[in-house]
């Protein structure tokens, strides 16, 4: 159990480092830095097959050395066999023994060189494959790293433009979300609700104005009721109550129709007749 939890945070911590290193990454300076390491590892390259083309023509230069002493050894062979041959002819066999050991020695050293040109040939060989395929890996190393200069130009270029792609993209989802025109429609409908507002205040002072009208016209109703009652009461005559009656109409209701004015009069009429007749 511990360990699973320890791996996961492990794996956590990587996964974090690696998203901070994505996030901190420039393109440009990356694949400057590639380049850079890729120049090293030419040089490096460069140096390994220096080294062994030296080496392989250190041993060109053994064998070369080597061949010439085995032509040298071998005349000088064949000089102590000749001279040799000559003594013993001459009847000096001694001193023509010694020829044919110095001979033999010669031709020992011969051999010796031989045997050494031979091993030499087989390690020039062998180097010779080993340089050539180091020449051609160098080779490819440096188009390798001509192409990538190339396509680093190629790739600082569209990571530029990928760039100002994304920024570009931002602004415009964030033109999105900040959309003038729904700023527009807001105040718009903030404006209609200030408008039906006022139109509806307008509605309620003008309905307020017709109650006062409507209470001013009820009032001089009242008015007149009450002053008719109290002529009924006071048992006044006729001319009084229809003076008194005209002079209230005149004063008090001069807004009065003309059928209330009438029966008014007929009424105050009647009570005078009869109060005459009494």
């Amino acid at each position: 159990m511990a360990e699973s939890i320890l791996g996961r945070i492990g794996q956590l911590v990587r996964a974090n480092v690696n998203s901070m290193l994505d996030q901190a990454e420039d393109p440009e300076k990356m694949l400057d830095q590639l380049i850079r390491d890729f120049t090293n590892n030419i040089a490096e390259a460069e140096e390994a097959v220096a080294q062994t083309v030296g080496n392989l023509r250190l041993n060109e230069d053994d064998h070369r050395e080597a061949e010439d002493a085995v032509r040298e050894w071998g005349q000088k062979a064949a000089a102590a066999s000749s001279r040799a041959e000559q003594l013993r002819g001459s009847g000096n066999a001694a001193e023509a023994q010694r020829f044919d050991d110095l001979a033999k020695i010669a031709i020992r050293r011969q051999l010796s060189f031989e045997q050494q040109a031979k091993t030499l040939q087989t390690q020039i060989s062998q180097q010779t494959e080993l340089t050539n395929q180091l020449k051609d890996g160098l080779n490819k190393m440096r188009l390798k790293r001509e192409d990538l200069v190339n396509k680093r130009d190629e790739l600082v270029g569209r990571a530029k433009i990928a760039h100002a792609q994304t920024q570009v993209q931002q602004a415009v989802r964030n033109v999105s979300v900040m959309d003038p025109s729904s700023e527009l429609n807001r105040f718009e409908e903030r404006i209609r609700r200030q408008e039906a507002q006022a139109r509806g205040m307008a509605e309620v002072a003008a309905s307020s104005l017709e109650d006062q009208f409507a209470d001013l016209e009820s009032d001089e109703d009242d008015l007149e009721i009450e002053t008719r009652l109290a002529a009924l009461k006071s048992g006044g005559s006729t001319g009084s109550l229809g003076a008194g009656s005209s002079g209230q109409l005149g004063s008090g209701s001069a807004g009065m129709s003309s059928d209330a004015m009438s029966g008014a009069t007929i009424g105050g009429g009647t009570d005078g007749g009869s109060s005459t007749q009494g």
